[in-house]
């Protein structure tokens, strides 16, 4: 590797560290796209160096920020951990017997339906306080009938 593709990763890694901190995203949605497109390389080689990168940093360092401000639920992200074991290396082992246009189609697909429910079909989560309010009103009209 050069001193630019160098570069050019670093500068990566941290924009995909910084939004993944921050909104969620990350591996998928940023790096992937960006080793296909920038860097070359193909569709399986930047999910698989993506979830190569994802592994320590996210398991480490994410996560101690949210953790130490009470915003770890562990036991959701216990079976969540359990799931995405199985389901990370079944999904890996599809995406070597699949052709890398089928996995291009299916990504651009998944990223399209994201994008559209985010922008048009997405709800506000309801507060603790709303959904209190919610439950109580609904049980006082029931028992009222």
């Amino acid at each position: 590797m050069n001193t630019g593709i160098i570069i050019g990763l670093l500068a990566l890694g941290f924009v995909a560290g910084i939004l993944s901190s921050m909104i969620g995203i990350g591996g998928g949605i940023v790096i992937v796209p960006v080793l296909v497109f920038i860097f070359g390389v193909t569709q399986k080689t930047a999910q698989g160096t993506s979830l190569a990168m994802l592994l320590p940093p996210i398991g480490l360092l994410g996560v101690l920020a949210y953790h130490k401000s009470g915003n770890v639920r562990w036991d959701m992200a216990i079976l969540l951990i359990i799931a995405f074991i199985g389901g990370s290396y079944l999904g890996g082992q599809w995406a070597q017997k699949l052709n890398s246009a089928v996995i291009k189609k299916f990504f651009a697909v998944f990223m399209i339906l994201v994008a559209l429910k985010y922008l048009f079909f997405d709800k506000a989560p309801l507060k603790a306080a709303e959904v209190q309010t919610s439950k109580s009103t609904q049980s006082n009209t029931e028992q009222t009938q």
